[in-house]
């Protein structure tokens, strides 16, 4: 089992634990809660894979997916209340989750032999359209359209990670390089509350 597998299952735990919070403030049952967690874990993949004909579907292919949200959601039942202190642990695995689902999601584009731009798209999608599912089925305005630098962030880690791979850096080196690119772009950002530019007024309104 390799550093990059392990991250992968703790971002997949962090992804559903956030999905199960958001379900169970919503007051879903516990069929809901579990519903939510799952697309918001593994959802991105999945459409990632669909999306590339890319078959067994990535929690089809490995139940450890399953086994794993299921213990998330278990886990916050257990201990919801438990689990707002541990707040910046959870965004911690939560933002290293985010890099490795968009690296893994680019290197699985390029396997495809797709172009490298529509890689890089595949691993913002892998990234975060469970988020942008799970805000969907609960009503919400998804995160990446209104709040926060997150997608911006992925997409700024795949295309450091295409161009060390243009220059032949070392795949693990360039994966960890690429990742902690994300990583840091999501803690500064939270920290000073960056945000990507509104459209509020073009050339021609009236002051």
């Amino acid at each position: 089992m390799n550093l990059i597998y392990v991250l992968d299952i703790l971002g997949t735990f962090a992804f559903a634990i956030s999905g199960a919070l958001v379900a169970s403030n919503k007051k879903f049952d516990l069929f809901g809660v579990l519903i939510i967690a799952f697309v918001t874990a593994v959802g991105g993949g999945m459409l990632r894979d669909v999306l590339i004909n890319a078959h067994p579907i990535n929690w089809i292919g490995d139940l450890n997916y399953i086994w794993t949200i299921f213990s998330a959601v278990i886990f916050t039942f257990l201990f919801k209340s438990k689990i707002a202190p541990l707040s910046k642990t959870m965004f911690l695995f939560d933002t290293v989750g985010l890099g490795v689902f968009t690296l893994l999601g680019l290197q699985k584009g390029l396997s495809f032999n797709l172009h490298p731009f529509v890689s890089l798209i595949m691993g913002m999608i892998s990234a975060v359209f469970g988020g942008v599912l799970r805000d969907v089925l609960t009503n919400q305005v998804p995160l990446i359209f209104h709040k926060e630098i997150y997608a911006s962030a992925c997409l700024a880690g795949g295309i450091t990670y295409l161009v060390l791979n243009y220059f032949g850096l070392s795949e693990t080196i360039n994966f960890v390089i690429s990742a902690s690119v994300i990583v840091l772009i999501r803690v500064i950002a939270i920290k000073f509350q960056l945000q990507l530019p509104k459209i509020k007024d073009d050339l021609f309104s009236k002051n």
